[in-house]
């Protein structure tokens, strides 16, 4: 356990002292607040006194230039995964200090381990960063406080995002150690992202076309058949953690 946690805090403080992490910090930042800031011109122009859940629509409302801040967490928290993970053990490899390390009293999962807490609490601290200062804008501009029910609701949303977070992570940590080359073991990560963002909805909108085929004419006559083809689409998607 104490090797562990010593792999642990390095690692962090690698983390933390690198210029990529300042680099995905600060797009992470941008993305977010600029999402955030017009959501809030669409919120204070709709938002009446008998709107429900008024401090969680500054993380669903799309302010029509900008997708919500929802969507670009969506986006960014596999590359941070990605990025953090891809080169953990073969860079350590390729330039000759996993030898050194592993001949200290430490086991290899120990090593594996530590590098992977590291990177999931630094995913950690990004995201509840970024909310507590979106969290701080919608309260100074709003000016109205989240119920418990939201409270409740934000941090449900935190932890499905660590969790996707080190999904994405604990596989780019699995290819830097099945490849020997970090650009091998990012590319592998980058390609099943793009695969499951961009492929499998098309994949499972023809499946599901093929399984339940519709034409416009039964669309309007025959809504249950509407509802067949939506579950058998929907189905497939479950195999793909974003849509999750």
């Amino acid at each position: 356990m104490s090797g562990l946690m010593t792999v642990f805090w390095k690692e962090l403080a690698d983390h933390f002292s690198s210029k990529r992490f300042i680099i995905l910090l600060s797009l992470i930042y941008l993305a977010g607040l600029s999402a955030v800031y017009v959501a809030l011109q669409t919120i204070r122009s709709e938002v009446t006194g008998t709107t429900e859940l008024v401090f969680l629509r500054l993380f669903t409302t799309s302010g029509g230039v900008l997708p919500p801040f929802l969507v670009f967490i969506i986006f960014f928290i596999p590359i941070v995964g990605i990025a953090l993970g891809f080169d953990s053990i073969n860079s350590e490899r390729s330039s000759g200090t996993l030898s050194r390390i592993l001949s200290q009293p430490l086991f290899r999962d120990a090593v594996i381990n530590g590098k992977f807490l590291a990177g999931l609490v630094t995913i950690g601290i990004m995201l509840v960063s970024i909310v507590t200062i979106i969290g701080g804008m919608g309260l100074r501009i709003i000016g109205v406080p989240p119920s418990s029910e939201e409270v409740w609701r934000i941090l449900i949303f935190l932890g499905v995002c660590i969790i996707y977070g080190a999904f994405w992570m604990s596989l780019a940590v699995l290819f830097s150690i099945l490849f020997e080359r970090t650009a091998t073991s990012a590319l592998a990560a980058i390609a099943i992202w793009i695969f499951f963002t961009f492929f499998m909805p098309m994949i499972a909108g023809l499946v599901a076309d093929a399984i339940v085929p519709l034409s416009h004419s039964e669309a309007q006559s025959n809504p249950a058949l509407i509802v067949k083809h939506e579950e058998v689409e929907r189905m497939l998607l479950r195999i793909s953690p974003t849509p999750l």
